[in-house]
Parts: structure tokens; sequence; C-alpha cells
């Protein structure tokens, strides 16, 4: 797995989009209905036949926030899923965390999204 950081905003000046975009070609999402984190970026690299290795654009707010996406993206990314655009996308539904008083956090509604 590669994890990139460099913010991840929609200024012109930051170019680890670009970056990733350029080295992957392909880009699965860019962008995401969770709070926060809603500039999480996802891409996988290949190489010659070669297992996609997971590349990761993180927002800023992974430097902060108790919990992010990466926290609900990065289980599933170590357990060997591909993730697609549809699996981001059903993360929306219970995809703003409330930062509640008493954390229970992954025993909450934070980007449960349907099945999971």
């Amino acid at each position: 797995m590669i994890i990139c950081t460099g913010g991840m905003s929609v200024d012109p000046d930051d170019r680890t989009p670009y970056a990733i975009r350029k080295v992957t070609g392909e880009v699965v999402s860019y962008g995401a209905p969770v709070l926060p984190g809603a500039m999480f970026l996802l891409a996988y690299y290949k190489e010659n036949g070669k297992e996609a290795i997971p590349v990761l654009g993180l927002p800023g707010c992974v430097m902060y926030a108790k919990r992010t996406i990466f926290d609900l993206v990065l289980p599933r990314l170590v357990a060997g899923e591909m993730l697609t655009k549809e699996d981001l996308s059903i993360l929306g539904e219970g995809g703003l965390c409330l930062n509640c008083p008493q954390c229970t956090f992954p025993n909450c509604g934070f980007g449960k999204g349907g099945s999971h």
C-alpha cells in the first residue's frame, strides 16, 4: 500500500492528485461522501500483471480528526479487498462522524452504509 499526503485540496497548487493519477493511470475515486475525509483519493497501481497496489491520497483531516474515511477503508484494504467507487459511495449512508462525547467507534453508524 502506498499512502500519500499533501492536503488533497482542490487548490491547483496541490499536485498530489495529479501525481497519483499520472503514476497509476486511473483513479477509482477522488472524493467520498464521508466527513471528515471528503477529499480522499483511491487508485491502484498495476505493473506487468502483478497484484494491484492500493494508492491512497489522504486529506489533511487524518492528522487531527479522531476518525476519518481512512479508518473505514484501511481495514478493508489490509484484508485484500479491491474497493470500487460503489463501495465508497455506499459509505455515504452514515458518512458523517458526529464526534459524540463518548466515542464508540467502530460500534456506531459512522460510515456503515447499507450492509456493513
